[in-house]
């Protein structure tokens, strides 16, 4: 498999001075190009602009966003906490739907905030410490929920994913990806059905791209093709990410999650929800509460530049839906496996 990283810290950019590097998901696969980023505003509008996606990667975009403010900020120690504090504010605003964005950030504040931090030098070095440390849990947190969800995986699988989940998206090994990927690792014989997952088509272009890098045997299929497929071959699963679980394990994930999980229940076919325990908001007790982000129209009336509807035509392009607790099989995490009830097995985990 070909080495890439969806973001990455660099100690000396152009001027000297850090960057934080991203792979700019919005050319993949037509290239693997970087860009990078010198200010936290700049991290921010990466991250509104899907340069960066996926919820546990824009979590440590976040990260990496404020231990870039820390370096590039003032050398005045009151004067770089401040920065520090509307770099926060910042982050968190650049999109709303994903907990783990908002997890990241309270959780390098927590450390930031610390009054033994009483240098300049001290501040910084927390600042990049905190942020390594989120990027070193991500991977092992990955990998222990594809080890938890290795025996769900039959040892010949038919596997319908949405969206993408690999490394791409959490930095790592892949949350819902890297099930697939370990299973492939290991010896099970499996086989992937790719939902475009319009309007963005990430299914198609990014989740396409890595499992080409990985050697993983796929087909990308039309959005609207999974009944079709679950009626005329064996599916054995299916298994997507999250970016919000709610208390009661209702999820906000990709558009289109919810219509698969209805086909899913409809032909019996499990349904796996896969994602690290810091997306899942205790605080929010069902997904009626979980704010769904709506992206630009253009993104559903033009493809590619070119205009696809009539001049005027009304657009609606919610980025997430929430799939009902009631039909999810199971949510794997870097825990464990939770089972319904999920009032009660969510919290264990927590």
């Amino acid at each position: 498999m070909s080495a890439y990283h969806a973001i990455e810290w660099i100690d000396a950019g152009a001027d000297g001075k850090p960057v934080v590097r991203m792979l700019d998901q919005r050319r993949i696969p037509q290239d693997a190009a970087t860009l990078d980023y010198t200010d936290y505003r700049e991290v921010a509008s990466a991250i509104r602009e899907m340069v960066i996606r996926g919820a546990p990667a824009i979590g440590l975009a976040a990260g990496y966003g404020l231990a870039l403010a820390a370096w590039r900020g003032p050398e005045a120690l009151p004067a770089l906490k401040l920065t520090l504090h509307h770099a926060a504010d910042t982050l968190k605003a650049s999109r709303p739907t994903a907990v783990n964005l908002a997890w990241a950030v309270e959780r390098m504040m927590r450390r930031l905030n610390d009054a033994s931090l009483a240098t300049t030098q001290a501040l910084r070095a927390a600042a990049l410490a905190e942020a390594r440390a989120i990027d070193a849990e991500n991977l092992q947190m990955d990998l222990a929920i594809a080890r938890h969800a290795f025996p769900l995986i039959p040892s010949q699988a038919n596997i319908y994913h949405h969206c993408n989940t690999g490394p791409l998206a959490t930095g790592g090994y892949g949350t819902a990806l890297g099930v697939i990927r370990y299973a492939h690792e290991q010896g099970k014989q499996v086989h992937v059905y790719v939902d475009e997952t319009r309007p963005r088509l990430q299914g198609a272009r990014l989740t396409a791209w890595e499992l080409q890098q990985m050697g993983v045997p796929f087909t990308v299929v039309p959005d609207g093709a999974s009944g079709h497929f679950m009626r005329t071959r064996r599916i054995d699963l299916c298994v997507v990410g999250c970016d919000r679980i709610a208390a009661n394990g209702d999820t906000a994930n990709k558009i289109g999650t919810y219509n698969l999980a209805l086909v899913a229940r409809a032909h019996g076919v499990p349904f796996y929800i896969a994602g690290p325990t810091s997306t899942v908001d205790l605080a929010t007790p069902t997904g009626d509460a979980i704010p769904i982000e709506e992206r630009p129209a253009e993104e559903v009336s033009h493809l590619g530049g070119v205009r696809l509807t009539p001049p005027g035509a009304a657009v609606a392009n919610p980025a997430f839906d929430v799939t009902p607790a009631a039909y999810l099989t199971a949510i794997i995490t870097e825990r464990g496996v939770a089972y319904p009830p999920f009032t009660a097995s969510l919290h264990e985990f927590r």
